[in-house]
């Protein structure tokens, strides 16, 4: 293709990303929840996450709703509070399904032991509702707070501890500090991109995304996140230029100010910018010991694996550069300005000016 288009030119970039799971101050890897089981054999889950659109109670639902073995519809979830589950952390760091989905299965089992004798003295198809309501007559607490906290050797990272004497040589370096990350989630990606060498403009043909989440708990919400991180780092990469007034920008007055305030100069992904195939898979036969029902966080590790778009920019670009075209420092974010003066072709170099390294020339926005 690149050998039959001057001015339009194709690249590939591939990009693999290894994101640990864990909150660095060890203190804030815990959460808890609150569970009612009512007799009319529905359950209500509090817990201390916060759902932002990520599927977070849908997950504990789902953890609630298969811990008693009944219907995702007879399981409802309370807006988070302070006065059901109190001294939250902050829903961050993609933690907040394997804090609160392990906290809510805690709480589940606790009753389910409780009630265990009244279900052993019923027939073995007897319903929720009636072992529930049989329960409450013989004033068994069908309610319990659950707690989950990662385990001390899972989790904690000292920066400032020194060496120990004696610490065996063969292990690695600065693993006496402790233990940063519960797990990694892992991916790769891999994009095609087109580039119009004459206005900088570019468009993603196609992008393959595979990660693994361990044991999806919703492969449906799973994939809906790694789609929006997807396109989020994507915009990130591309696009998402960050103006102020400095020694470079000495045009934005005064000095310090933010220009890039707004829709009309700070350009974020829309639905043209989604590649025209986009095929997100996730792995498959993929446990994970150290989370709830063997599942993985999901809402920041695909992030980078936008970057791919980026990089399959710059593979565009040195295909416009020709083999003459020698190295050339590209930098993130790759906007249209950058792309087309990156071509390098005879255009671009006039712009530039002969007094000018145009290996190292950047462009300094455009607005």
């Amino acid at each position: 293709f690149n050998k039959k288009n001057k001015w339009i030119k194709r690249g590939v970039g591939f990009i693999p990303t290894k994101f640990g799971i864990a909150f660095t101050a060890k203190y804030m890897n815990q959460g808890g929840a609150l569970v009612h089981l009512y007799t009319d054999g529905t359950v209500l889950v509090t817990h201390g996450g916060t759902e932002m659109g990520q599927g977070l109670h849908t997950k504990v639902c789902q953890v609630a709703a298969q811990a008693f073995n009944i219907p995702l519809d007879h399981v409802y979830v309370n807006d988070s509070s302070t006065d059901k589950v109190a001294n939250t952390i902050p829903s961050a760091a993609s933690m907040s399904t394997d804090l609160y989905g392990m906290a809510t299965l805690d709480a589940c089992q606790q009753i389910l032991k409780r009630i265990q004798p009244i279900k052993d003295s019923l027939s073995p198809d007897a319903t929720l509702k009636e072992v529930a309501k049989k329960a409450f007559f013989e004033r068994i607490d069908l309610s319990a707070h659950g707690f989950f906290a990662l385990d001390n050797d899972r989790c904690g990272y000292d920066w400032n501890k020194d060496r120990p004497e004696g610490f065996p040589a063969d292990l690695p370096d600065n693993a006496w500090k402790g233990h940063p990350f519960n797990y990694f989630t892992q991916g790769v990606a891999m994009a095609e991109v087109e580039i119009d060498v004459l206005t900088g403009d570019h468009k993603t043909i196609s992008a393959d995304v595979l990660v693994d989440v361990g044991s999806s708990i919703n492969p449906a919400i799973d994939i809906g996140q790694i789609e929006g991180a997807f396109i989020q780092g994507m915009g990130w990469a591309t696009i998402e230029e960050v103006i102020y007034g400095d020694d470079d920008h000495t045009w934005i007055r005064p000095r310090a100010r933010m220009h890039t305030t707004g829709p009309g100069t700070y350009k974020i992904p829309a639905f043209n910018d989604v590649p025209e195939s986009f095929n997100i898979s996730l792995q498959e036969n993929a446990n994970n010991p150290f989370a709830v029902h063997s599942s993985k966080a999901v809402g920041e590790p695909p992030f980078f694996l936008g970057c791919s778009v980026f990089f399959a920019i710059k593979d565009a670009i040195i295909a416009a550069r020709g083999s003459g075209g020698g190295y050339f420092e590209f930098r993130l974010p790759a906007t249209s300005e950058r792309i087309r003066m990156a071509c390098s072709d005879d255009i671009a170099s006039e712009c530039i000016g002969s007094d000018r390294d145009q290996s190292s020339f950047q462009p300094q926005g455009s607005f």
